[in-house]
Parts: structure tokens; sequence; C-alpha cells
């Protein structure tokens, strides 16, 4: 008997998406922040059970849930999707855009939009898990689906392997994930090796002695002080990193002071950097120190400066095996894919859901740019640097065929490994 191909496969067991479209939107009109996805999980949970052929189990690691549907002897397969918002205020225009606002963790209200795309996610994966559940006679083995919260803020896949994941559920063989990305719609892009780089964030928080405006000579200027800070650690990757290595450096916010002619006690410099190897971590976290704590002591600053990271997360590296044998499916099921897509300096706490367990991971980009605005840029008649990215208030995957594509690239990593 001849083997069914993904295609064939797929083919037969063909979803409705339209129901799916609208659970898109959905989700992308009713976003919410890390560590407060209750409405959302509780709709996926929902969505789930309806299917009838997974085992729910919800509130792992805060608004986390995993769906297992066993199906005979084989593989573990586990696919994630995230499911938090940011606090961006929408400008998309869309007739389903977000205009919900929400308290932080800092008790500050915000408006929040699903502005990098996790509302995808979540729809492509619930769409994945009805074609899988209705292909089973397809297929042998475990698959897992999971939602994980507070992405974001790069604490979700942690806090769901410490509140005990791996012992409610079975250890997977094998982790997959995915993201829409500022690619051409229907294009899926993936490679060996390291394929989004690691993520530090942290705040230092600059002392100084205060006063009036008009007697600077009496205080020490922590303004002063953070702006020669800010202005040196730019040079950290331009002159003492590698140009052959990856990294890149922030300042993304600077706080000092409450007007305009009182000079402030201190300061706080908000820094994220971006690397792959762990040798260039170090060096950049070194670099920072050194910096920070000389310009402190030649502004006299009179007490030493406090370093409070913020954000981790880890490289996100690719299984090589895995990554080949994923490619090979890919490259037969889809007419775009590219599998050596460029490294990216955007980084996920994805991994950390197999390399806590010492199990081999994969992650690929699927597009999400209208085809025919990604052309005219590609032919020169309009600028590619105009078409909105992840975390823009404009970004706006469109629906199809973003969403058919994420759904074929979950079922065919899963069915690569379970496929009888």
């Amino acid at each position: 008997m001849v083997q069914k191909g993904f295609s064939d496969i797929l083919a037969a067991a063909a979803v409705n998406l339209d129901p799916y479209e609208d659970l898109y939107k959905h989700f992308h009109a009713h976003p919410e922040l890390s560590l407060q996805e209750k409405a959302t999980s509780e709709k996926i949970a929902d969505h789930l059970s309806k299917l009838g052929a997974y085992e729910i189990h919800t509130n792992i690691g805060g608004y986390g849930l995993v769906g297992v549907l066993q199906n005979g002897p084989g593989k573990t397969i586990l696919l994630r999707a995230d499911m938090d918002a940011l606090p961006v205020k929408e400008a998309t225009g869309l007739p389903y855009a977000s205009t919900v606002t929400m308290v932080d963790a800092e008790g500050i209200e915000k408006p929040v939009m699903h502005a990098c795309g996790h509302d995808m996610h979540i729809t492509c994966l619930l769409a994945a898990a009805e074609v899988l559940a209705r292909t089973q006679d397809a297929w042998s083995g475990t698959l897992i689906v999971l939602f994980q919260p507070n992405e974001e803020r790069g604490g979700g896949a942690q806090a769901m392997v410490d509140d005990g994941l791996y012992s409610k559920i079975p250890m997977p063989d094998y982790v997959f994930g995915q993201h829409v990305m500022r690619m051409r719609a229907g294009a899926v892009g993936s490679r060996p090796g390291t394929i989004m780089a690691a993520a530090d964030s942290m705040k230092i928080t600059l002392f100084g002695r205060g006063g009036h405006g008009s007697m600077p000579h009496q205080t020490v200027d922590p303004v002063l002080l953070a702006a020669h800070v800010v202005v040196r650690l730019q040079d950290i990757v331009s002159r003492e990193v590698d140009p052959s290595d990856l990294a890149v450096l922030t300042v993304g916010s600077l706080q000092a002071g409450q007007t305009e002619n009182v000079i402030a006690d201190q300061a706080e410099i908000g820094v994220d950097f971006r690397t792959v190897k762990l040798e260039t971590r170090q060096k950049i976290i070194a670099s920072i120190r050194r910096i920070v704590e000389a310009e402190c002591v030649a502004s006299g600053s009179p007490k030493p400066p406090v370093f409070t990271p913020t954000r981790r997360f880890p490289p996100t590296w690719n299984d090589q095996q895995v990554a080949l044998q994923l490619a090979a499916s890919f490259k037969d099921h889809f007419d775009d894919f590219d599998g050596d897509t460029p490294r990216t300096n955007v980084s996920e706490d994805f991994s950390t859901l197999g390399t806590s367990q010492g199990l081999p991971c994969s992650f690929w980009f699927i597009g999400g740019i209208d085809q025919e605005l990604w052309d005219k840029a590609e032919r020169g008649e309009s600028s590619k640097e105009e078409i909105a990215g992840n975390h823009s208030a404009r970004f706006a995957p469109v629906i199809q065929p973003t969403l058919q594509t994420g759904v074929d690239a979950l079922c065919v990593a899963a069915l690569t490994f379970l496929r009888k």
C-alpha cells in the first residue's frame, strides 16, 4: 500500500476555517496582558472540550492549559502556542480592532493589543487540534497541544514547568512551535541551530543628589549621569563585540525627575540586549557594569548603582536532525519554504519547555503580510520599511492565507513523527 503524503492526509480531513476566522477576530478584539489571560484560557478550554478528543488540564503556571490526545503507541509530540498580548494602543483601523484597556502589574491602566500575533498562534493551534483529531486513522502516538501564558515577559514557559507540567502530562519526545512574522503570507521559514537570539532586560538605578535647578554646583545631577551612560552603552556592540557575531543593545527607557527646575535624586534606565553566544552575553553584562560604575564614579554619585534584571529569554535553538526532518516535510508540502531563513534578534521563551527537560525542540516562522503589499515592496514600488512588523500598533496579519499556513505547518510537523 502506498503511504499517503501529508498534503493528501490534510486534504482528506479539511476543516472549514470560517468559524476559526471568526474565532481569530474574537481573540484579536479581546486581548489580555501577561499573567491576566483568564478569559482567553477559558475560551480555549471551552473550544477544546467541544472537540471531544482531548483530556484537558488547566491553570498550569498561571492560566496555562494543555490538551492531550492519546492515540495508540508511538512518539509524543507537543505543539505550543502563546496567549498574552501587549500594552499597545491599536492603530490598525480594523473592524475587529481592540479597544480593550487593562490594569497592569504596576496598577496602571493600559491599552491592550495583540501586536505580536499570539491571537493567530492560538487560532492556528486550535484548528490544528481539530484536524489532527479527525485524522487519527493516519497516525499513532500522543499529541499534546499547549497554550502558554506570559510569553511577553519571558516567564510563562518556566512557570508551567515549575508548576509540574510534566507530572500532569506525558513527557514529549519533541517540542514544536511557530511564530507569525513580518514575512510574505503563505511563506514558512526555519533553520537548524539558533533561529532566535537570547534576550536580557534590566533596570539600572543611578543615584544623584537633588536640589534646585539654579544651583547645580550643590548637586550631583542624575540626568546628566544617565545621559553619559546611555551614550557610552552604544559603544558596546559597535566597539566590543566581534562584527561577525550577532548582538544588539537598546536603551528603551530613561526616567528622572518630575519638573523642569528641580534636579532629581535618582534616574532609572531600562536596557535590553540580544545575543546568540553565551560568551557574548557575558561580555555585554560585564561591559554594562563597567561603564555604569565608571560613569557613577566620574560623576561623584553618592551611592553605587543598582542593577535589577527584569527579563531573561533563552536562545531558541533548533535541534539539527529534527529541523532537517521538518524541513524535508515542509518543502514537500509548501510552495514557499525557506530552510535557511535568517536568524533574528527577536526572542522567545518557547525552548524552555524542551531544554528544561533535555528535549529536542524546533521552531519556525510563518508569514503574515499581505502578499500584494509584500510583492510591491519587493519590486521597489513601495518601501518594505513601512510594512508594520511585530510589536507595532499597526501590526495586522492578513487572516488568509496566514491561518491556513499556520494550521498546515503544525499538522505537518506532528505528522512527520506520528504518521503510521
